[in-house]
């Protein structure tokens, strides 16, 4: 049985200019209405363990059943993001799955049982591990656990795509956060 088990939904990429990149994958693949969250921080956030609390934009845009999630660090503090990518490089840096919540330690153990390191970890509404599966597949991995809250949220990406005229309302600011 392959270490992913759950669906991919979200295919991440770290870009240098959050607004003009929600505007190019807009204009060059339909995805969207962005859901913008600026200077937003990771609750308990670790960086190889070690505490980390840096401000991140985020932004996340529906492209049918997946979604992608644009990431703009402007420092240049090490994490998983300038793992890949100095500061002014961007490029694709991570697939994540969701993971039901009471499973998501054991899911996370059994990548670590396999070899792979545990790069980060948050709170984002409920536990969250990204693993350096960069030898294997070429990028991270994010476990996200699932409960109702992650549910809805990424059936909100998912709904606001459907029913997205490509035009109207092209960014939207998320007005709460697992960081507020």
């Amino acid at each position: 049985m392959p270490l992913i088990r759950y669906p991919i939904l979200q295919y991440a990429y770290v870009v240098n200019d959050i607004d003009s990149a929600m505007r190019e994958w807009t204009e060059t693949t339909g995805a969207g209405p962005f859901w913008l969250s600026r200077n937003h921080y990771g609750r308990q956030h670790t960086y190889r363990g070690q505490p980390w609390n840096e401000p991140l934009h985020y932004a996340f845009g529906g492209t049918g059943p997946t979604h992608v999630q644009l990431i703009q660090q402007e420092s240049s503090t090490p994490s998983i993001y300038r793992d890949m990518y100095g500061p002014g490089e961007e490029g694709f840096h991570h697939v994540a799955v969701l993971v039901p919540e009471a499973e998501h330690a054991a899911e996370v153990k059994r990548f670590q049982d396999a070899g792979f390191e545990i790069a980060s970890t948050l709170w984002s509404y409920v536990d969250v591990a990204y693993v350096d599966c960069r030898d294997a597949i070429g990028c991270f991995v994010e476990l996200h656990g699932a409960n109702q809250t992650i549910y809805d949220l990424f059936d909100l990406f998912r709904r606001s795509h459907e029913e997205w005229d490509g035009v109207t309302d092209p960014v939207r600011v998320r007005s709460t956060t697992s960081s507020a």
